[in-house]
């Protein structure tokens, strides 16, 4: 099975700063990961897996496919105040 990423455009991100009440980005949030032999079966079990979703005011989700399956212990990080 193949591993794939779900997201939406829709929404707000705010910034850590609790006195900041305006949105900081345009942002991309991540819904859940999912897997299956291709995108709809993915998109199916992440249906049948998170029922809770139907209940949001997500619409558009988006499916991109990880490149590695075990992809979190691929992950490398990057911190914006050391650069």
């Amino acid at each position: 099975m193949k591993s794939y990423i779900f997201i939406t455009t829709e929404g707000y991100t705010y910034s850590s700063d609790p006195s900041n009440l305006e949105p900081d980005i345009d942002n991309c949030q991540v819904v859940r990961f999912a897997k299956g032999n291709n995108e709809n079966e993915a998109f199916e079990n992440l249906i049948k897996e998170n029922e809770y979703l139907s209940d949001t005011n997500f619409n558009e989700i988006i499916c991109l496919e990880l490149k590695y399956e075990n992809y979190f212990d691929k992950s490398k990080y990057f911190y914006l105040k050391a650069f």
